[in-house]
């Protein structure tokens, strides 16, 4: 799968203006707090529409303003991360992980793979109060990926952890870099993450991608 966008949009005073491929794999949108980072993922989900532009998922057109295409979000097939895990309190970390494999409207991943890929069978019949920070996303990337998405967006997964969840969390991220065959962008203002997720880092600055990251 690959994945392309050339978009603009403007938001008062600042203009962002990006174009990039990615193929899968992790790429990294690295830069500055209020580069852009997020609007961009906000474009390729659909809760944000740009001014004109094009966005496709292995040839599949989502945004075309030449074209008058914009799916809704929820026709895009695309995986959102967040900061926080946003899991379902009243749900078992397995009914959590089930809802999104439920919503797929094509399913490719298997729940069982993602339960072991991610450590989670330990935990399936908690529910995510009792869960620590890393537990809960680590539920909440699983139950993403179980809906079977085009493209993963990541939207700073780490930033509301401490070190010691952050480095508890990572190893599971390289083996969603390894294993999955979707295109996934990682946005982050983290050099560390950089360096140690992927050696693709498309650089954001003032809206805009710079010659080099960092």
């Amino acid at each position: 799968m690959s994945f392309d966008i050339d978009v603009e949009a403007r938001r008062g005073d600042f203009t962002l203006k990006v174009a990039f491929q990615a193929t899968p794999g992790l790429t990294a949108l690295f830069g500055p707090s209020g580069a852009g980072k997020t609007s961009i993922l906000h474009m390729i989900a659909g809760v944000m529409k740009p001014a004109r532009g094009r966005i496709a998922v292995d040839g599949q057109v989502l945004f075309d303003s030449a074209a008058g295409i914009n799916l809704k979000p929820e026709d895009r097939r695309v995986g959102y991360i967040f900061q926080d895990a946003r899991v379902f309190p009243h749900m078992s970390v397995q009914e959590n992980l089930l809802y999104g494999y439920k919503l797929a409207a094509a399913r490719y991943a298997a729940p069982d793979h993602i339960i072991d890929l991610l450590g989670l069978a330990r935990l399936l019949g908690r529910r995510p109060a009792s869960l620590s920070g890393g537990e809960q996303q680590r539920v909440a990337i699983g139950r993403a990926i179980l809906a079977s998405p085009r493209l993963l967006l990541m939207d700073e997964p780490l930033a509301s952890l401490d070190d010691g969840r952050k480095q508890e969390i990572l190893p599971y991220i390289e083996r969603l870099r390894d294993e999955l065959k979707i295109p996934i962008l990682y946005v982050t203002h983290a050099r560390a993450e950089v360096d140690r997720l992927t050696a693709v880092v498309i650089g954001i600055e003032n809206g805009h991608v710079t010659p080099r990251a960092g």
